[in-house]
């Protein structure tokens, strides 16, 4: 009986414990109070209040002298004809990569306004990805469906954001073809709806494939029957986007508008007579994370386009090594492929990203210190879009002032069609750049060459540029 009463005790004894720390974990009635006193609306305060019930935290926060360093002047830029626009669609990955093969177009056949057709390229990716999707589902039918890979494969079938790996594999497999030729569709313009249909269709898709395994189907009868549903595939994108043109009919025209020549090409003989860079071997994409160490290369599993295709590979680098490439780049009239966190302090008016576009610190009365490397470790900041840098403005010591690229909004957003960014801007925000092999050094392509470390595809900071 003694024993029974002094358990008894110990277990009500560690009951008042542990219902007293929950209480001390708990918000109480006199932290409130506390809370309340502290907070004593008056005088500028209660004005910020005031303001705030009837007004949106951003126009409120705009600092009005935060000016332009030397205006909309650079010291070094290069030309571009026409501004695209990507409309309701998370193309930006492709209309980034397309642009900066047109500016080659451009400048080597001395041609006027010109722009390869997006839906083209897009309508091969999302084939290509509807495969990928189907074949790694079948590469892991053995899988529990809580496994984590087979978890993130049924949440991401599909997507119509991508990355440079994926325009280099897309391009050099099926080519480009002029925009004339294949040009928009509301459904490309406009990719919410088309998305979650076939996302939904390819889900349906991997269930039946998964339920074939687990019967003990022999891989060839999956891959066969996979090969009937991408058919199915196929007749939903032509539908939506247009059958793409095996051989077509362009007539070529110089910077004046008057014809040069015409002739019959086919997309791929077309890409190699007019663009034929080696997208595969001559690029290297480098991504500032200070959250990883820096100078290795790493790699993003099933992060890719095409079944066959390559893998997102990146070498890691302080953000200084990536602004001297590009300044080299840009001084030898070579567009370069960029992605940032677009919305952070962006002026959408002037076209000027900046962080002393906004006071939100004055205005709620508090700081935001975290760095980028805090940022990105705690899921605050990652890329969000990719654009054409294309401008740097240089001081007297060489340091840049401001960057700018050419975006894929359309010419009326922004300053025509372009955002600009300070340098401060560029350091916190930008995160991934691709570079020519030309202006990358020695060290930095060896450091490429080296084995990839590989990163699980649900990464977030790597998810595709929308």
């Amino acid at each position: 009986m003694y024993h029974f009463k002094k358990i008894t005790f110990i277990i009500l004894l560690a009951g008042t414990v542990l219902s007293a720390s929950a209480q001390d974990k708990s918000i109480s009635i006199e932290q409130l109070k506390q809370y309340r006193q502290h907070c004593v609306l008056s005088g500028a305060n209660k004005a910020i209040a005031n303001a705030l019930a009837v007004n949106g935290l951003k126009p409120l926060a705009i600092a009005g002298q935060n000016d332009i360093p030397g205006g909309t002047y650079f010291s070094n830029e290069v030309k571009s004809k026409g501004i695209t626009n990507q409309q309701k669609s998370g193309r930006c990955w492709l209309f980034t990569g397309l642009n900066i093969l047109r500016a080659k177009m451009i400048q080597h056949q001395h041609l006027g306004e010109f722009q390869l057709s997006e839906n083209y390229v897009f309508f091969y990716d999302q084939l290509e990805k509807s495969n990928l999707f189907l074949q790694s589902i079948i590469d892991n039918a053995t899988k529990p469906m809580d496994d984590r890979l087979v978890e993130w494969l049924f949440k991401n079938p599909l997507s119509d954001g991508g990355q440079f790996t994926g325009i280099a594999d897309l391009i050099t497999k099926y080519g480009v073809v002029p925009a004339e030729c294949m040009p928009e569709t509301y459904n490309s313009n406009n990719t919410d709806v088309y998305a979650d249909l076939l996302s939904e269709k390819l889900r349906e898709y991997g269930l039946q494939l998964r339920e074939m395994a687990t019967k003990g189907i022999k891989a060839t009868t999956l891959i066969s029957r996979k090969q009937e549903m991408l058919d199915e595939v196929y007749k939903i994108l032509v539908r939506c986007f247009g059958l793409p043109p095996e051989k077509f009919t362009w007539m070529r025209t110089d910077a004046e508008g008057k014809p040069v020549s015409t002739r019959e090409y086919t997309p791929l003989g077309f890409y190699n007579e007019y663009i034929g860079n080696d997208l595969e071997g001559n690029y290297i994409m480098f991504m500032n994370d200070p959250a990883r160490e820096y100078y290795k290369t790493y790699e993003i599993d099933l992060d890719r386009h095409v079944y066959g295709g390559h893998n997102w590979t990146f070498v890691n680098v302080p953000i200084e090594d990536m602004k001297e490439m590009a300044i080299q780049s840009i001084k030898d009239s070579t567009m370069m492929y960029l992605s940032c966190d677009v919305s952070k302090f962006l002026d959408s008016k002037r076209g000027y990203s900046d962080p002393g576009n906004y006071d939100y610190a004055d205005l709620l009365g508090t700081q935001f210190p975290m760095n980028k490397k805090d940022r990105i470790r705690t899921f605050a900041s990652s890329s969000t879009h990719a654009m054409t840098l294309m401008a740097v403005d240089l001081d007297s010591t060489g340091s840049p002032r401001k960057w700018m690229v050419e975006n894929s909004w359309g010419a009326d957003y922004g300053f025509k069609g372009h955002i600009i960014m300070s340098d401060k801007w560029f350091s916190e925000y930008v995160f991934r750049l691709v570079v020519e092999k030309k202006y990358i050094s020695e060290k930095l392509q060896q450091i490429a060459k080296q084995k990839p470390t590989l990163l699980p595809a649900w990464d977030p900071l790597f998810a595709p540029e929308p």
